[in-house]
């Protein structure tokens, strides 16, 4: 039995990561500012990660670590540093003062291009000090993450559900089910695998932007008509986000510039090997249980 620690747990991917982790075997303990409902085979840490104490009482006793936690989306360059770099750098110290070698660190192939936005360089700068590190550590670089639980793909649902998809710019992307990552996260987390960065997928050659919006218009049994957006259109409905919605805006110039680069597919050459890992959700059935989801939580 291994002890994991990690953060994020509360979020979508690290929910899953939990659900895979106990139903393996393994111990968890687990990162969260609010207190949780009590879990057999979770104990929940409170605190987070600007607190040095919670992350020594999180690692204590542990295997090894999965850093899941970051911030997606924020206002600033100083929101995105708070939150992935920092939050790293602090993470691996508390793992060294805890004799936890084993670390694995979540994050996203936004790190491969860190010119183009804030979030890419934030990840970019993470991966930088999680290398630089004596431990035994993972780099696990996410394409687009959907799933049942996941909210952040819901509004191409609902638009593929009346029939035409937003998009921007023609491009290709790579996905994975959130359930193939978590079981990603896990083997990297008990096995003795080298130093390196992976880039995981569904096992296909990518998706373009106008293919991937009629699978998920098959998932929801309609016929979709892809419509790509110039980026120019897509920063001023950024500029109009913030005006509306303020710091909570979805929509930002940080997201619009990565949305509208042309190739977001994994690198084939840091797949993971056959051996640890491998995809078991096809994408077509993984869109049909997301918006079965939906449905039954009356978001669709």
């Amino acid at each position: 039995m291994t002890v994991l620690a990690l953060t994020g747990g509360t979020g979508f991917v690290g929910a899953r990561l939990i659900d895979a982790a106990l139903a393996a075997g393994h111990q968890v303990r687990a990162l969260a500012r609010r207190p949780q409902p009590e879990r057999l085979g979770v104990t929940w840490i409170a605190g987070a990660l600007d607190d040095a104490p919670a992350l020594d009482r999180l690692l204590a006793g542990a295997d090894a670590a999965i850093h899941v936690a970051g911030v997606v989306n924020a206002a600033d360059r100083a929101g995105f540093v708070a939150g992935n770099v920092e939050g790293t750098r602090a993470m691996l110290a508390a793992a060294a003062r805890a004799d936890v070698t084993r670390f694995v660190h979540v994050s996203s192939l936004a790190a491969r291009e860190p010119g183009l936005s804030d979030y890419g360089w934030s990840k970019a700068e993470a991966e930088r000090l999680v290398a630089a590190s004596p431990l035994a550590w993972t780099i696990v670089r996410p394409p687009g993450v959907y799933g049942p639980g996941d909210l952040e793909q819901l509004e191409l649902f609902r638009m593929a559900r009346r029939g035409v998809v937003m998009l921007p710019p023609p491009g290709r992307l790579s996905v994975i089910a959130v359930d193939d990552l978590a079981a990603l996260l896990l083997a990297a987390a008990t096995g003795d695998g080298p130093r390196t960065i992976y880039e995981a997928d569904d096992g296909t050659d990518g998706w373009t932007h106008a293919g991937f919006a009629r699978a998920i218009g098959a998932a929801v049994g309609r016929r979709v008509l892809p419509l790509p957006l110039p980026r120019a259109l897509l920063s001023l409905v950024a500029r109009g986000d913030r005006l509306v919605r303020g710091a909570g805006a979805k929509l930002t110039p940080d997201r619009v510039a990565m949305y509208c680069h042309p190739d977001w597919t994994v690198d084939p050459a840091r797949r993971p090997p056959a051996s640890l890992w491998r995809p078991r959700v096809a994408t077509p059935q993984g869109l049909a249980d997301t918006a079965r989801w939906y449905r039954a939580n009356g978001l669709l």
